[in-house]
């Protein structure tokens, strides 16, 4: 739960009330102050918080997210253009895998609001983080299959119908609410537009994504050429994420972690020359600690991984071959869908 001082110092907090943009004839919307909603997390430049509409008919809550007030004002901005951004997106994306819009508002303030289907407490991040501090190894196999397909799902609708490379695919945008009983992308904000061959449409436009999460092809010094299949990477990672429960590039700083709880001198001995190094590159997986049922999601792992985005599987081949129960088959000059 979020405290008063999370935000800063404030004056008596009150409701605001704001107008949506919502086809509902601009009915108004009243979105609590900061302190009086459960923070469920924060990203850059944002905090994100649950919004209990217990007082409405069959009303489930909401996830609003608020840009954060203790951001240079330089930035500012630049997030709340990001934030615009999103929300112009969610209003028209509907998809069962992605988080829906709910309301666009503005404080008297003049700041924004983006209010959204709340699609659960923990973000995939969270549960990985939990599963390790708990001295628990890999996930299951079936639910990592399930994360897998219901992610492809939803990347397969942004690339293929929406015409979105989602730019920022990682643990952290992964929503699951109860027992994997219902998973959904979330945080549109850095999306890039895709032309009808699947690259990004403006050459100007700029991949954001999350460091370690990046393929070759965005990173600065290559310049290479942005498509769809930069978000298949980020996707072959996360799953990466789930088997191994670190993050991409800095599992050495999870080992450190582990055996040093004073912490001091993890910046020192951290070797950033090998970390920007094994930027873009596939991280080691110790197949041999998974067993055989994992088979198909290293399989997946090792093939959206391939530093080569035309040797990567799209996002409907990858929920063929699991809607199917087949493989991902590959071959030295191409990536198939096969038995």
């Amino acid at each position: 739960m979020a405290s008063p001082t999370d935000e800063g110092a404030f004056k008596t907090p009150k409701n605001v009330r704001v107008r949506s943009f919502l086809g509902n004839g601009g009915t108004p919307v009243t979105i609590p102050a900061s302190p009086f909603m459960k923070k469920l997390g924060c990203g850059t430049g944002v905090n994100v918080y649950l919004m209990d509409r217990a007082g409405k008919v069959n009303a489930s809550p909401w996830a609003v997210k608020k840009i954060n007030s203790k951001c240079a004002t330089k930035q500012l901005a630049v997030y709340q253009k990001r934030l615009n951004k999103e929300a112009k997106l969610l209003q028209g994306i509907n998809h069962p895998n992605i988080v829906g819009f709910r309301a666009f508002t503005t404080a008297r303030d003049g700041s924004k609001c983006l209010a959204m289907e709340y699609g659960g407490e923990k973000s995939l991040n969270d549960l990985i983080e939990k599963r390790r501090e708990d001295g628990l190894k890999a996930f299951p196999a079936a639910n990592i299959e399930k994360v897998a397909l219901h992610v492809a799902r939803g990347l397969q609708y942004l690339h293929n119908e929406k015409k979105l490379l989602h730019g920022d695919m990682k643990s952290c945008n992964v929503v699951i609410k109860g027992d994997f009983d219902s998973i959904k992308i979330c945080d549109v904000g850095v999306s890039l537009r895709l032309d009808e061959n699947m690259k990004v449409l403006d050459p100007k436009a700029e991949y954001i994504g999350t460091e370690p999460w990046k393929p070759k092809e965005a990173l600065e010094e290559e310049g290479g050429e942005i498509t769809d299949k930069a978000d298949i990477f980020a996707f072959g990672l996360t799953l990466w994420e789930m088997m191994t429960l670190a993050m991409p590039h800095l599992e050495m700083l999870e080992d450190e972690d582990d055996d040093n709880e004073d912490n001091e001198d993890d910046e020192d001995s951290f070797d950033e020359d090998a970390y920007y190094e094994r930027l873009g590159t596939r991280p080691a997986l110790d197949e041999g600690a998974l067993g055989s049922s994992y088979r198909k999601m290293v399989e997946l792992f090792y093939l959206c991984t391939e530093e080569n985005p035309k040797k990567r599987p799209s996002a409907i081949q990858i929920v063929q071959a699991l809607e199917s129960n087949s493989l991902l088959a590959k071959t030295p000059s191409e990536v198939i869908v096969g038995d």
